[in-house]
């Protein structure tokens, strides 16, 4: 029979070590183990094996000496560790698989909604009509900010970077809603909830309005989520604001393929700073504040600039050979996750067409197309697994939409906020978490002793 999680099986071992799975004893079903020798100590242990993983708190029971801490892991950006257990997000990256809730991207992005898949993530399940009503219409009628949210954006510098001014907002509707940090209530969580989906939009269109240097727009409550936001961001002179209904359904099927990515350096930032049990706020301010990280939400911009100094189709031999040799670096290509073709840009690479035919077409997209082209055709590139990735093609929306390269991340998270929102209630609700607290393998000086200032070289 395999021991408890807190029993600790020691016998005497060789010399040689040793480390082994097995599947109950004699062979038998029920919980796997795997077997460890100590090579330090000649003892033995038996680790349990639940869903493919080791508990990293089961290794402090292997020490040479009663009084040590215990053997730790050691995983530097978290490469091969679990923090937690998800009904959200599941990838398959080797396969090129996403799915939200069992549901594959690819027909959620075909038959959904932004709002409809937001429901499905935060609720676990999607709605009936009635429940999507419901649903969108609260959402519609807290778009809105109160009038000093916007007045506290008014303070930014001309110039600020739209990323910068959305961190701030974003933890700044704490203050405006100081009963959001009863996250044990569900009322109270439920009401956030919809505040931060309905006003994220609201937010970074008047980060938008204000680097442009125009003035705020507030929200049409006539129009749907993706429609409002573009009627927020482009509104000009005009009485009412129609959106091509193209450029809405393509930037809809951009915020479902951000919605969720599993635990992602942001979201995991979110659920970092939520497990101190702060409110949803702050704690999707430091997801915002991840994503404004260049190596998180910069990607799309990085793929962009990086056609625009190819130029054309001519250069992409030479550029390609650079890659080889060290001296250009391929963006929008390869992904942590997904060792094959991300599914999220072959969605995204057919809405293309319908952005360009209102918008004009881009002339990198010819660049974009062949430097794809080649790259699948070269071994040198499918043998690494660099495949094209959701930031390939997303640029080249963007662009096309009017908007600055400051302005991608903030996209990137308007779509992300429903993922993020997800994971911080999973994270209150789950018993089994804790405030995060990483270790650490000290390297420094021990045991100084003080130097006077004017002893010091």
């Amino acid at each position: 029979m395999s021991p408890d999680r807190s029993t600790v099986e020691q016998q005497q071992g060789t010399s040689d070590g040793e480390l082994r799975q097995s599947a109950g004893e004699n062979g038998a079903s029920g919980p796997s183990t795997l077997s460890v020798t100590d090579n330090r100590t000649g003892k033995s242990y038996e680790l349990p094996i639940e869903d493919g993983t080791l508990r990293a708190t089961d290794l402090r029971q292997i020490k040479v000496d009663p009084d040590e801490f215990g053997l730790m892991s050691y995983d530097p950006a978290y490469m091969n560790t679990a923090s937690c257990r998800s009904a959200i997000t599941y990838i398959d990256g080797d396969a090129g698989i996403l799915q939200h809730r069992g549901y594959p991207i690819e027909q959620l992005c075909e038959h959904s909604s932004y709002l409809e898949v937001a429901y499905l993530l935060i609720n676990g399940k999607l709605p009936t009509q009635a429940e999507l009503t419901d649903w969108v219409d609260e959402i519609t009628i807290h778009t809105f900010v109160h009038e000093n949210v916007k007045d506290f954006m008014q303070g930014f510098r001309y110039d600020a970077n739209p990323m910068g001014m959305l961190v701030a907002s974003v933890g700044a509707l704490s203050t405006f809603y100081p009963d959001a940090n009863k996250i044990k209530e569900e009322r109270v969580r439920a009401i956030q909830i919809i505040r931060l989906l309905a006003k994220m939009p609201t937010l970074a269109a008047f980060a938008f309005r204000h680097n442009m240097g125009q003035p705020y727009v507030y929200p049409d409550n006539d129009l749907e989520y993706a429609g409002n936001f573009l009627g927020m961001m482009y509104k000009m002179t005009e009485l009412k604001y129609r959106p091509d209904p193209r450029l809405a359904r393509a930037l809809d099927v951009l915020f479902i393929l951000h919605a969720d990515h599993e635990q992602n350096a942001s979201t995991s930032a979110v659920r970092s700073v939520g497990s101190t049990q702060v409110d949803p706020y702050s704690a999707v301010a430091a997801g915002v504040a991840a994503l404004y990280g260049p190596l998180h939400g910069g990607a799309n911009e990085q793929a962009l600039r990086m056609l625009k100094r190819i130029e054309t189709v001519e250069n992409i031999p030479a550029f390609l050979e650079g890659v080889k040799a060290g001296n250009e670096r391929l963006m929008g290509f390869g992904h942590r996750v997904y060792k094959n073709y991300d599914p999220r840009a072959r969605i995204i690479r057919k809405y293309l067409d319908d952005v360009f035919e209102v918008r004009g077409k881009s002339p990198l997209l010819d660049v974009a197309t062949e430097l794809e082209k080649r790259a699948l055709d070269d071994e040198y590139f499918t043998s690494r697994k660099l495949y094209p990735n959701v930031d390939f093609y997303s640029g080249l929306i963007y662009e096309a939409l009017g908007l600055p390269v400051a302005m991608f991340p903030v996209m990137f998270a308007i779509g992300r906020t429903s993922g993020w929102i997800a994971q911080w209630k999973e994270l209150v609700e789950d018993p089994e978490q804790k405030i995060a607290r990483p270790r650490q393998i000290y390297t420094g000086d021990r045991d100084l002793d003080y130097v006077p200032i004017e002893q010091r070289g």
